[in-house]
């Protein structure tokens, strides 16, 4: 008997699926309803195509060789007939059919299955404040908004833009308009930009964004947006501050489009997404879902979590069509949380559990953060800085953050492997990645960062966050700081917290000028602070009993600097 299987959406999870179970089974019967008319889109190169990163929109449609998946691809190259511009009003589960409109003609028809795919993605949300519907007011969902405002960075008639969220989107999207030379302030409801990120890592990627011309706007949400003959004017912020703009682009976060597989009767979760098994199959055994619409396991907290990334998306489509077209062989375990995004010469990505995070769980953790380059400086290394963090008891690796302009992404997938593995920390510190100077460093920036982490948990030394010296400094204690830099580097940057320069070739010789009060608190940095942890070795062998390392030292300080 010829299977008959329909996937509903064909943006990213559905296209992958009708492919894969294309693969599967040579003589399915295989169709994709698609609610708009392109298919197969590349949704996360939205900012990048308004950004003019590349101007051709039809590179977001194409396969690896250039070719763009229309309706004719699939059914020459695949055998799968696609109906674009039709929309899925009905799934009817006991007769097995969905019930179809053409959006160009009205037309009604109905498509029977064996076996059905719900892809329908994620909805962006929306604030319920008054002026939504003005003209100059948009999302970054799909390609109508991408054409939106790639035109108006083309046209570049615009000079005021306000991006209504910190996350992936709106930062994304920042960049774009400023690369367009648009006056740009982002508006983030939270304490911080980013929140997949400890704040403190957060705020080193929003000090950048802010060193590119861009506003920064945290603990404020949108109260209004004001308007003359229907367009946009400005944005009123929750304290009364009105920010004059011709374009708002809202990325406020987005949820599970659940709307169809819910009035199915299937079971949703408390999350709004659709609720699968590692088959991707929904609670009836004749349907599986994929990508933004679902909930899925994490794999650290057992929790049910909504991750709407692009690569699961796709991983989990290619395990629902092969099961789809066969029997339950595929599985699709569940996430990590992995991301990474570009933020103009910056990136920021992260795997796993923050310390936040992980706090919140219950867990016992320790982290630490290094600051060091990516690789040589005579090969043109770039900052890097990580945070890693590990259960206390048993150095498990939990998690990973990474930012700067250093190869972010590289480190981010060793850590991310490291944790799919359930690796310890005992288990990387010696491992054997590939090593040449246009690479890395010989003791790569994910081994140091391992290192460092030893060294924590031995006790060879005792760290200390930028945020809890902030706090020290500001409530008026009087710890004894010490700059181990060089006088040069001293007098070209400076946090100016009361700190003594003592460089560290110089330190065991003016070892006399520190405090003689062995317990008194000493904090040690440099650029970097791998002198700073040196100068606290030499300090902890002369007697000092309460001598902490300032971690990332000062490439990790995320506050305003002297200089």
């Amino acid at each position: 008997m010829v299977r008959k299987i329909v996937v509903i959406g064909g943006s990213a999870a559905g296209p992958k699926a009708a492919a894969k179970a294309r693969r599967t089974d040579e003589f399915a019967e295989i169709t994709i309803v698609q609610k708009s008319k392109e298919l197969s889109m590349a949704s996360c190169g939205y900012p990048y195509y308004v950004g003019g990163f590349f101007d051709d929109r039809n590179m977001l449609l194409c396969t690896p060789a250039g070719v763009v998946r229309d309706q004719n691809f699939y059914l020459n190259a695949k055998n799968i007939v696609a109906k674009t511009e039709t929309e899925v009003l009905e799934i009817n589960r006991a007769d097995k059919f969905v019930v179809c409109k053409n959006l160009k003609t009205g037309e009604l028809e109905r498509v029977q299955y064996d076996r059905l795919i719900i892809t329908t993605g994620s909805n962006p949300v929306k604030p319920p404040v008054p002026g939504i519907d003005l003209e100059g007011i948009t999302t970054l969902q799909n390609m109508n908004d991408a054409d939106y405002l790639r035109k108006i960075r083309d046209e570049r008639k615009i000079t005021k833009a306000v991006m209504i969220g910190g996350g992936l989107i709106g930062i994304e999207t920042c960049e774009a308009m400023r690369l367009a030379d648009i006056d740009v302030t982002v508006v983030e409801l939270l304490p911080q930009l980013l929140t997949f990120l400890d704040w403190e890592m957060a705020k080193l990627v929003e000090n950048h964004i802010r060193s590119k011309g861009a506003n920064i706007i945290t603990n404020n949400g949108v109260a209004a947006f004001l308007g003359e003959n229907g367009k946009l004017t400005a944005v009123k912020l929750a304290n009364g501050i009105e920010i004059p703009c011709e374009l708002a682009v809202i990325a406020t976060g987005v949820r599970p489009n659940s709307k169809l597989a819910k009035e199915a009767g299937l079971k949703i979760g408390a999350k709004g997404g659709i609720l699968v098994n590692e088959y991707m199959q929904t609670s009836d055994e004749n349907i599986y879902a994929a990508g933004d619409c679902l909930e899925v396991k994490n794999l650290i907290t057992g929790k049910l979590v909504h991750a709407p990334y692009g690569d699961l998306a796709n991983l989990q489509g290619r395990v629902a069509g092969e099961n789809a077209a066969s029997t339950n062989n595929a599985v699709f375990k569940g996430t990590y949380q992995t991301g990474i995004c570009k933020i103009f010469e910056f990136s920021a990505g992260v795997t796993g559990l923050t310390e936040t995070g992980a706090v919140k769980e219950g867990l016992d953790v320790v982290s630490v953060v290094n600051a060091s380059p990516d690789k040589p400086g005579f090969m043109n290394g770039k900052l890097l800085v990580t945070k890693l963090v590990v259960e206390k008891t048993t150095g498990k690796i939990l998690g990973a953050q990474c930012v700067g302009p250093g190869e972010v992404s590289k480190q981010i997938a060793q850590w991310a492997m490291a944790i799919t593995g359930g690796l310890t920390l005992e288990d990387v510190i010696n491992a054997d990645l590939p090593y040449a100077p246009p690479f890395s460093l010989a003791i790569d920036h994910f081994i140091a960062t391992a290192h460092i982490m030893q060294n924590k948990l031995k006790g060879r030394f005792t760290g200390i966050s930028v945020m809890d010296v902030r706090k020290k400094v500001d409530s008026g204690e009087k710890p004894f700081i010490i700059d181990t830099r060089g006088p040069d580097e001293f007098e070209q940057m400076r946090l100016g917290i009361g700190e003594t320069l003592i460089p560290l070739g110089a330190l065991r010789k003016r070892v006399h000028e520190i405090p003689d009060d062995k317990n008194r608190e000493i904090i040690c940095y440099c650029k970097i602070s791998l002198r700073g942890y040196e100068a606290a070795l030499i300090l902890q062998a002369n007697g000092w009993k309460n001598v902490k390392v300032m971690e990332g030292g000062i490439m990790a300080w995320p506050y305003a600097r002297e200089k």
